[in-house]
C-alpha cells in the first residue's frame, strides 16, 4: 500500500521585528518530497492556519538555493501547494503514516502552541506512524502531549537546530527563544553534531528528527528506511 506524508509548513512571515522577514526554508521541504516522490509515496502540505506558506528569503540564496529548491520556486504548480496549504481540520490524521514538521525560523511562533497539530502527532505517534522533523521543525513538538499526559518528547533521542547554529547564522539576538535549551527542559534527550550545519539524524523507534536544512534528505531516507522494516 503507498505510504502518505503529511508535510508541515508555516504561516508565520517575520519575527517579532517585522522589519526581519522569515518562513519556510523551502529546502528542507523540497529535498524531503523529492526522496519520497521517487519512493512513489503520497504528499500533502499542512500549516497551522491553512492557506500561504511564506518563504524564508535566506533559503533563496545561495548556498542553500539548489537544484530542488530553485526546481520548487520556478514550477507554479508546486508553489500553488504553498499558496493554498490544507488547515489541520482537513486532516485525518489516520490517513497518514508519517507527518514531517519542516523548518524555518518562522515555525518558532507558529508551530509550538497549534493544538490541532498536537493531535494530529499524539494520534500518529501513539499507533505507530512517524512524527519527524527537521531543524526547526522539531519546535512543533516541544508542547505535544501523549494521551496519558506526558510529553511526548520525554526521555526520547532527538535533534534540531542547534544554539551554536543560531550563533553562527546571527540570527541568535532575533530568535523568541532557545529551542535547544526548551527541549532539554522538557526531558528530551538531545544530540547534535559535533560541528555545526552538517547534516546529522536521531532515529528513536518511530521519532525520527533531522538537525538542520542539510539534514532534510536524511532525514528523509531515514524514514524511507524506517518504512522498510515494518
Amino acid at each position: 500500500m503507498t505510504k502518505r506524508i503529511l508535510h508541515v509548513v508555516t504561516n508565520v512571515a517575520h519575527y517579532d521585528d517585522p522589519d526581519h522577514p522569515t518562513g519556510l526554508w523551502l529546502s528542507e521541504l523540497t529535498h524531503a518530497y523529492h526522496v519520497f516522490e521517487e519512493q512513489g509515496y503520497e504528499q500533502r502540505i499542512v500549516s497551522p492556519k491553512g492557506g500561504l506558506s511564506p518563504l524564508e528569503p535566506r533559503s533563496l540564496k545561495f548556498p542553500n538555493y539548489d537544484r530542488t529548491a530553485k526546481a520548487w520556486h520556478a514550477d507554479p504548480a508546486r508553489m500553488a501547494l504553498l499558496a493554498d496549504t490544507a488547515a489541520p481540520a482537513d486532516i485525518d490524521s489516520a490517513d497518514y503514516d508519517a507527518i514531517y514538521f519542516t523548518g524555518g525560523h518562522a515555525v518558532m511562533y507558529d508551530f509550538p502552541d497549534s493544538e490541532p497539530l498536537q493531535r494530529i502527532s499524539r494520534e500518529m505517534f501513539e499507533r505507530g506512524a512517524i512524527v519527524s522533523s527537521v531543524c526547526h521543525g522539531y519546535c512543533g513538538l516541544l508542547n505535544t502531549k501523549l494521551s496519558d499526559g506526558s510529553l511526548l518528547v520525554a526521555g526520547r533521542k532527538l535533534t534540531g537546530f542547534a544554539w551554536q547554529e543560531e550563533v553562527v547564522a546571527r540570527v541568535d539576538k532575533l530568535v523568541p527563544y532557545n529551542a535547544e535549551e526548551e527541549m532539554k527542559k522538557r526531558g528530551a534527550l538531545y544530540e547534535k553534531a559535533l560541528i555545526p550545519f552538517v547534516p546529522y539524524v536521531v532515529v528513536d523507534g518511530n521519532l525520527v528528527t533531522g538537525q538542520n536544512p542539510p539534514s532534510a534528505k536524511a532525514t528523509a531516507k531515514a524514514i524511507v528506511a524506517e518504512f522498510a522494516k515494518s
